[in-house]
């Protein structure tokens, strides 16, 4: 891999050559706050790669990409400058290293958190637990107690958030961003509408250039199953602790519950969306992306896949002597899913949207400014 220092050097070269030609002017976001810049700090050069979408439209208008001598390919070099933030600003950094960005350490601890869990539901609770059929509320917790599944997943949701804050905070310091701004209501309500309609993903109507140069509509598509699929699942999530905690209620409801419904409309809907990024990957044209960045792609899209799949499966078998063990499999996912989020591609949705804040701000003072 290029060293960092030559990395950002690249990039501030490709803006420039960018910043002069102006063809993709208007093309997304990245083009509109680029064109504000003369010159590329290293923060400046932060920012626009995490406001960039990688939907490649201006890889494939670009005169000057390769072959040409100017070898102009912001995709792949913006891809780049981001692998390098979701690096950077994870605490401890050898853990993004090891696990959130390797294909095979990511395996490893999946396949650790499992063989913890499953090791817990054997050897602590026994195999009649294990393997019995429970039925009626509280099922899940005769084979997993509820503080066995409480505790951990707060423990590491907490830390999680805690190294996502602490980034965020540097990320946002270092693209030249106020800790005033942050109070900017229109600013956060630009960016959530962008994030929430996928905005950058449309190619004006017509689609990214994704997987190959012909327009297309289908990563857009497949993101909005994964993303509202994550959010029904964790709309279900936080039902079903309102049940727990509020209403005494326990786990697991009838399949016409609220909580059951959410849930599986959101394990559909991420089953769908995942396997579809999957597939678009695998077809995808090489020459606009960045190998490193494809494997952060792949582990995280694989993860969220396999925690959906396995709480789907958990759903089914339920009233089976499988619930135990299948139960145990979907909680090692879940909890590595937790995990390693802030070392995974999941970071794209902390910079991304802080990126799409700090634009909606630039473009508010560059409009007072006029």
């Amino acid at each position: 891999m290029r060293p960092v220092t030559d990395l950002f050097q690249e990039a501030e070269r490709q803006m420039i050559v960018c910043n002069a030609c102006r063809y993709c002017e208007g093309f997304c976001a990245v083009f509109q706050a680029m064109e504000l810049r003369r010159q590329f700090s290293r923060g400046d050069l932060l920012y626009l790669a995490n406001l960039c979408h990688d939907c490649r439209a201006c890889f494939y208008a670009c005169q000057y990409a390769p072959p040409h001598e100017f070898d102009i390919n912001i995709p792949k070099i913006l891809a780049q400058v981001r692998a390098e933030t979701y690096e950077q600003y994870a605490w401890p950094r050898r853990f993004a290293t090891l696990l959130g960005q390797s294909r095979l350490g990511g395996a490893l601890f999946t396949l650790l958190c499992i063989a913890v869990v499953l090791g817990f539901v054997l050897l602590v609770r026994g195999p009649e637990i294990a393997f019995g059929v429970h039925t009626g509320e509280g099922a899940f917790y005769r084979v997993v107690p509820h503080w066995a599944m409480a505790i951990p997943s707060s423990a590491i949701s907490t830390y999680g958030l805690a190294v996502f804050a602490v980034g965020l905070l540097r990320f946002w310091r270092d693209t030249g961003g106020k800790l005033s701004e942050l109070r900017s209501v229109r600013a956060f309500l630009q960016a959530t509408k962008d994030v929430v309609i996928l905005r950058y993903l449309d190619g004006g109507g017509e689609g990214c250039n994704y997987p190959h140069q012909d327009f297309s509509s289908s990563r857009r598509v497949f993101h909005h199953l994964t993303f509202y699929g994550f959010l029904l699942a964790f709309a279900s999530t936080t039902l079903a602790m309102i049940y727990h905690y509020a209403l005494e209620r326990e786990a697991p409801y009838p399949l016409t519950h609220p909580v059951v419904l959410l849930g599986t409309a959101g394990g559909i809907m991420l089953m769908l969306g995942t396997a579809g990024l999957l597939w678009l990957k695998r077809r995808s044209d090489r020459m606009p992306a960045d190998a490193r960045m494809l494997e952060l792609d792949v582990i995280f899209t694989t993860l969220l896949f396999l925690t959906a799949a396995s709480g789907m499966l958990t759903l089914a078998v339920r009233e089976t002597a499988a619930m135990g063990v299948t139960l145990a499999i979907h909680l090692g996912i879940s909890g590595a899913l937790l995990f390693l989020a802030p070392y995974s591609k999941f970071a794209h949705a902390v910079y991304r949207s802080t990126a799409l804040v700090r634009f909606a701000i630039e473009q508010q003072q560059n409009r007072a400014g006029h």
